[in-house]
C-alpha cells in the first residue's frame, strides 16, 4: 500500500480515464493513513460527467475539505476556478489532492497554480486507462501527455495504471494492461506510481502483484 504521499498530488488524464474517482479514493487513503489535514481540489471545469464535487458529503464526513468551483454541478458553463485552491496549495500543513480536467483547457486551469505547485513537494500523475478509446496506443498516450504538459506548464512525474472496464473488470483485464504500461514507461521515461484495482477484485490480485491500490467505484449524484 502507498504510504509515501507527496504534499500535493495531481491527477490528470483524458476524459473517462477515471482520474476523478482516483482522486476521491486517494484523498481518503491519505486521510486514513496519516490522520492529517487533507483537501481535495476539483479543478475539473469542463467535465460534464462524474466530478469530485459529487462526493462532497462523503468526503466531509471523513474530515476531508472539498474545494470546487462555485458553479460545479450547475447549468452554468464557466471556467471559474476556486480561489481557495491557492491557499491549500500554499498550506504546508495540508495534503492537497487535485483533480484536473481532461484536455488542454482543463490543464490551462491547473497552470494558474503552477508557481505554487512547482515550489512544493508534489507529483503530477498521468492516469492511463488502456480500455478507453483515446488512450489505446502508446502514441495516443504520448500525444495526451504532451498536450497536458504544454497547457499546464507542469511536467508529469509518474504514471497511474487505471485500466478497467468498470464493474465488469476482471483480474485478467488488469493483468493484461501491465505490458502496455511498461511500454509507456519506456516511451516516456516515467515510472509507474501504482495500479488501481476495483476493491471487489483487489484480494484476487494483491497476493501476486505489488503496488496496487484498491478503488471503491463512485457513481455520479444526479
Amino acid at each position: 500500500m502507498i504510504k509515501d504521499f507527496k504534499r500535493i498530488t495531481i491527477f490528470a488524464g483524458h476524459y473517462g480515464s477515471g482520474k476523478t474517482n482516483i482522486a476521491v479514493n486517494y484523498a481518503a487513503l491519505i486521510k486514513n493513513t496519516t490522520g492529517k489535514n487533507v483537501a481535495l481540489a476539483d479543478l475539473d471545469i469542463v467535465n460534464p460527467y462524474y466530478r469530485a464535487k459529487d462526493s462532497t458529503d462523503r468526503l466531509e464526513q471523513m474530515g476531508i475539505r472539498m474545494i470546487s468551483s462555485p458553479f460545479a454541478n450547475s447549468n452554468v458553463d464557466l471556467p471559474a476556478l476556486p480561489a481557495e485552491a491557492y491557499s491549500v496549495i500554499d498550506d504546508e500543513e495540508t495534503y492537497a489532492v487535485c483533480d484536473v480536467g481532461g484536455d488542454d483547457r482543463g490543464a490551462y486551469a491547473l497552470g494558474r497554480y503552477r508557481d505554487g505547485i512547482l515550489k512544493a513537494d508534489h507529483e503530477m500523475l498521468m492516469v492511463v486507462n488502456m480500455y478507453r478509446p483515446l488512450t489505446r496506443t502508446v502514441e495516443d498516450v504520448l500525444e495526451m501527455k504532451a498536450e497536458i504538459e504544454a497547457a499546464a506548464g507542469i511536467p508529469f512525474t509518474g504514471i497511474v495504471n487505471n485500466s478497467n472496464i468498470g464493474v465488469l473488470t476482471t483480474k485478467e483485464e488488469v493483468v493484461s494492461s501491465f505490458p502496455f504500461i511498461e511500454e509507456i514507461e519506456k516511451a516516456t521515461g516515467l515510472h509507474l506510481r501504482f495500479t488501481t484495482v476495483w476493491d471487489k477484485i483487489y484480494c484476487e490480485l494483491s497476493e501476486n502483484y505489488k503496488n496496487l491500490i484498491p478503488l471503491t467505484l463512485q457513481e455520479r449524484v444526479w
